[in-house]
């Protein structure tokens, strides 16, 4: 096999990589750490940028070279994305020395990754990580200056990676661009019965993300109100000091069967997905969410207001739900039939190992790169 440089920018990432909880962690993150460790393992010279959480400048975490940028917060507002930011971007990309740089999310850093590419002639590979950054009028960007990067970009991408069949339609149709459709890889784990499935527990519903207004947090605490002999428990964390996080939280708290975990180490997430029955998401647009790849991994079927390329359905991998009173019927029919269950869940697994496991989906990302450097497979 061809050896190459690859970096990963993924300013987030630490915290999933070393295996810390502090910082953040979503479903990038992981799959970034994942895919990172992947390509070190086969002999690749792998790097990692990263911001500054007081880690060393550079150390190496199984085999992925992890080199830090400035802290998140430094410099002075206004100024700091220049300076700290952009400088340390570029001083860390010089330090990396890669063949090919890859980036998921569509953001401010994707313009300024392509750019640096551009003037180095290095490759360049974005992922798109949701279905607004397909969108022209890009509503999820709250700046010009974010808009006008990310679309240089993509524009100077040298290959553009989506999710969904509804994403590559809609970065052609919006932006006139050509992209590669990737099944997203997730880590297979070490599969062990769920209780729910032994009778061991009772029907208890995980919900995984970011706590901020996308996800629609409260959507599902009002499901809880009205389950309230079903136990959900959340996972994640939000911003200090933000009003809705705050609002949110405090809903939560008053209730009974909702359980709060805040934000958890990798291992923590593990053993909460394996307590449970289901996967409950409620966010108001999503791409193809590592969430999802996570909970079929286990078995767990999904009840869910977003439904990629309409898999829920049309495999069976579970219920598309549009709001709190669908929700709370999905949840009763899955509660109630087990045998719905059963075949819900053998059905998410099938999938995810013929589709989505790492060992599947990871070799043809390491053949996109070593076209995109005009290599082939040995």
């Amino acid at each position: 096999m061809n050896k190459i440089k690859i970096c990963f920018v993924a300013h987030f990432a630490y915290g999933a990589m070393s295996g810390e909880s502090a910082g953040h962690i979503g479903g990038v993150e992981r799959q970034i750490s994942m895919m990172a460790r992947w390509f070190a393992a086969r002999g690749h010279d792998v790097s990692l940028l990263v911001w500054d959480e007081g880690q060393a400048p550079e150390e190496v975490i199984d085999g992925v070279r992890v080199i830090k940028m400035c802290q998140q917060s430094e410099g002075t507002p206004g100024l700091r994305f220049f300076y700290p930011r952009w400088s340390s971007l570029v001083r860390a990309m010089r330090e990396a020395d890669a063949d090919l740089y890859y980036q998921n999310c569509g953001e401010y850093v994707t313009g300024q990754v392509a750019l640096w590419c551009n003037r180095n002639n290095k490759r360049f590979i974005y992922s798109v990580a949701s279905d607004p950054d397909c969108d022209p009028k890009l509503p999820a960007m709250n700046t010009l200056r974010e808009r006008v990067l990310y679309k240089y970009g993509i524009r100077h991408a040298d290959r553009i990676i989506v999710q969904t069949g509804k994403q590559q339609k809609l970065m052609a149709d919006g932006f006139g661009l050509s992209s590669t459709l990737f099944p997203m890889p997730c880590q297979m784990p070490a599969r062990q019965a769920l209780p729910y499935a032994q009778g061991k527990s009772g029907f208890r519903v995980i919900w995984v993300g970011r706590i901020a207004k996308v996800k629609r947090l409260e959507l599902l605490l009002e499901v809880a109100k009205q389950l309230p002999h079903i136990v959900f428990d959340v996972v994640g964390g939000g911003d200090d000091d933000d009003v809705y996080v705050d609002g949110v939280l405090s809903t939560a708290k008053v209730l009974d069967n909702v359980f709060l975990h805040g934000k958890q180490p990798g291992e923590k997430v593990v053993e909460l997905y394996g307590q449970a029955a289901m996967l409950c998401c409620t966010s108001l647009y999503e791409g193809f969410p590592n969430t999802f790849l996570e909970a079929w991994s286990r078995g767990l079927p999904i009840v869910s207001t977003v439904d990629p390329d309409g898999l829920l359905e049309s495999r069976k991998l579970g219920i598309w739900a549009q709001d709190d009173r669908a929700i709370v019927s999905a949840i009763e029919r899955l509660a109630n039939d087990f045998d719905m269950w059963v075949k819900m869940s053998q059905t998410a697994i099938t999938y995810f190992d013929e589709l989505h496991a790492a060992d599947a989906v990871m070799p043809k990302f390491e053949a996109l790169f070593l076209e995109a450097l005009g290599q082939r497979p040995v």
